[in-house]
């Protein structure tokens, strides 16, 4: 499942970031609206909702629902993105969702001058009341992460892309996102699904023989996955990779990696010695070479033998 979590200060325009990123992926966002209307209700009452909108503190004490406010919320969110893909606005969620395979972690900033600006425009503030609200607003973000998670907010190691918006549009950020979450699912090989429900399968193959040989996997009923490892094979003198091969194919059955190749000697020649490097560096790798030409009678050898035909 997409996972986009989106911190965002007061004036950076975070919000309708976010719902724009909602509209172009088709997901939904959740915010802390939504668990205080739909959520929280479950197990506070009107004081003790009052108590949390105000107070990130509140947060730490015990529940009727036998765990603590915060633990309430961490689970809702939990449930929420196990069944659905989806946009997380805020509640700590680039901290709960820190090793999620497939979550983007967003911050959303500007200069303190232009978030004056915006929040004298959008909230008809003079610029001591903007300053104030700006000063309210980030003291409560930066507590309730520090208070509930002992994390700084501010931390640039929590996020996977930071955006400035002093001079990017809604428009432009949106898109911003939008791309690196569609590289994300594209490089593992997955695409959203409209209705936000999950993803399906989809591979961009580099050459027509590719795909050809996926064809032939699948009439065979062998699974397959399409270069889902990158191996490096050769460093420079400061330790800088300058040299990467990512096989073709990868059978998990036969733990067998398979990299096609053409009749031409000179790819022949260069795949060789990168897959003799590969075998060297990554002793127990098994990586074989294939000329299309033989595409079916190796299939047939993987069928005959049940398992591992390295050579």
């Amino acid at each position: 499942m997409l996972l986009i979590t989106i911190s965002r200060q007061t004036g950076s325009l975070g919000d309708e970031i976010a719902e724009e990123v909602s509209r172009i992926l088709s997901l939904p966002v959740i915010t802390r609206q939504t668990a205080m209307n739909d959520w929280l209700p479950e197990i506070a009452n009107r004081h003790e909702l009052h108590m949390l909108s105000e107070s990130p503190g509140y947060y730490l004490n015990a529940s009727r629902a036998g765990m603590t406010y915060s633990e309430f919320l961490e689970n809702k969110l939990r449930t929420v993105v196990k069944d659905q893909s989806a946009i997380i606005s805020g509640m700590g969620s680039q901290i709960i969702f820190a090793s999620h395979s497939e979550a983007i972690h967003i911050r959303i900033m500007a200069s303190q001058e232009v978030r004056i600006g915006r929040a004298m425009k959008s909230n008809h503030l003079d610029r001591k009341d903007s300053e104030r609200l700006l000063e309210i607003t980030d003291r409560k973000h930066k507590r309730y992460i520090n208070m509930i998670y002992e994390k700084d907010w501010a931390d640039p190691l929590l996020y996977d892309l930071t955006l400035n918006t002093d001079k990017l549009s809604i428009s432009d950020a949106a898109e911003a996102i939008s791309s690196l979450a569609k590289n994300r699912l594209l490089e593992a090989g997955r695409v959203p699904d409209p209705n936000g429900n999950g993803s399906k399968k989809t591979v961009v193959f580099k050459h027509p023989s590719e795909e050809e040989f996926a064809k032939i996997l699948d009439m065979y009923c062998l699974e397959w996955e399409y270069e889902p490892r990158t191996f490096p094979i050769k460093w420079d003198a400061e330790g800088n990779i300058v040299l990467a091969f990512s096989p073709d194919f990868y059978l998990p059955k036969f733990d067998t990696y398979i990299e096609l190749t053409t009749m031409n000697q000179k790819y022949v020649s260069e795949k060789k010695k990168k897959v003799e490097q590969l075998r060297k560096l990554y002793p127990g790798t098994n990586i074989n070479i294939v000329y299309k030409k033989d595409f079916h009678t190796l299939i047939k050898r993987f069928g005959m033998l049940g398992g591992n035909i390295n050579e």
